[in-house]
């Protein structure tokens, strides 16, 4: 990719940092934005040693700051063991709306730095897929490339949250896969992706070329509980329930690189789309499964009334390299 093509990445751990930034020691209301961010990944780690270990900090930092926080605050927000730390009632809706508002305050933070350094546009995009091939990817290089001046920002999260960040201008355009019915915004089927079932190399299936649901509804499966886990356990569901009987699938608090590893070792099977099977991972097989329902529609949804021209010339873009896949198909 060219050098002056600019995707902005999250520092840290990019798959659980919600705003995706480092926050700078700024004071609201004498309450230090940094204490609120340790309060964020303390609650997504449920222990304050792990969120230290994700921050770079020391266990008491984390802790002290957080106490500190809470005496600020007047209520406790964790419930404290020696199992680790779960949020009070309190703790929840607090984490709930700050993660709310460091997103937008990242995404003006973003939109200033963008301006001050010349970049004329920027662009968020949220989406759920892999990057490592695929229509996604294709059209992330061509856009970058013909548009050296645009910002563009990457943020892989959760459906539900992408189209309420759309619906608040906070985000401009998002890929799922499905056909979602939204009538505040444009909803355009972009490209299909088939459904592969990942598998250790010693599998009894793994030999087989392709694989049909009946294959594979007696054995176990694992899911993350990050997106697109959930999505993944409800299709499933869908296609191996019948009645009088219900898959064996077990939600994992992993990311999916780590759920791809735990298939090697044994742990279970897990699906995953077309776009992920060019990636390496030692000990397992990628195998297509077979059916009209087993391909899926990949929509980009973005917010009619959005003006901002970056994102009027990313979904040109879109629109032509889809012409150009459907006639080289």
């Amino acid at each position: 990719m060219d050098e002056e093509a600019q995707i902005v990445a999250p520092c840290g751990k990019a798959d659980r940092a919600p705003t995706g930034v480092c926050l700078p020691a700024i004071q609201t209301s004498n309450i230090e934005l940094r204490s609120i961010w340790h309060s964020i990944v303390a609650a997504e780690e449920l222990s304050f040693h792990r969120a230290a270990v994700v921050l770079g900090l020391d266990q008491s930092v984390v802790s002290r700051r957080i106490r500190a926080l809470e005496d600020q605050l007047g209520v406790s927000l964790f419930e404290r063991s020696h199992a680790g730390v779960r949020l009070t009632k309190a703790g929840k809706n607090f984490v709930r709306e700050a993660r709310s508002a460091l997103r937008d305050l990242d995404y003006a933070v973003k939109a200033a730095r963008s301006a001050g350094i010349g970049y004329r546009g920027s662009l968020r995009i949220g989406f759920f897929c892999s990057l490592a091939t695929g229509f996604l990817r294709e059209l992330l290089i061509e856009f970058a490339r013909a548009h050296k001046t645009v910002a563009i920002d990457l943020d892989h999260g959760a459906t539900g949250c992408h189209i309420q960040e759309i619906r608040d201008r906070t985000m401009d355009i998002a890929f799922f896969t499905g056909c979602p019915t939204l009538v505040d915004c444009d909803v355009e089927l972009l490209w299909h992706e088939r459904v592969f079932c990942v598998l250790p190399v010693g599998h009894r299936l793994a030999s087989k070329e392709a694989l049909d649901w009946s294959d594979i509804r007696a054995e176990s499966f694992i899911v993350s509980q990050e997106e697109p886990g959930p999505e993944i356990h409800d299709y499933l569901v869908k296609h191996l329930a019948t009645l009088g009987f219900h898959p064996n699938v077990k939600r994992l608090s992993v990311c999916r690189e780590s759920l791809i590893h735990l298939v090697a070792m044994g742990f279970g099977l897990t699906l995953t789309s077309e776009s992920a099977v060019s990636s390496a991972f030692q000990g397992v097989a990628f195998r297509p499964i077979n059916g009209v329902d087993a391909v899926l529609p990949c929509v980009g949804v973005w917010s009619p009334s959005n003006d901002n021209p970056a994102l009027r010339r990313f979904v040109s873009l879109a629109r032509v390299l889809k012409r150009r896949r459907a006639s080289n198909a």
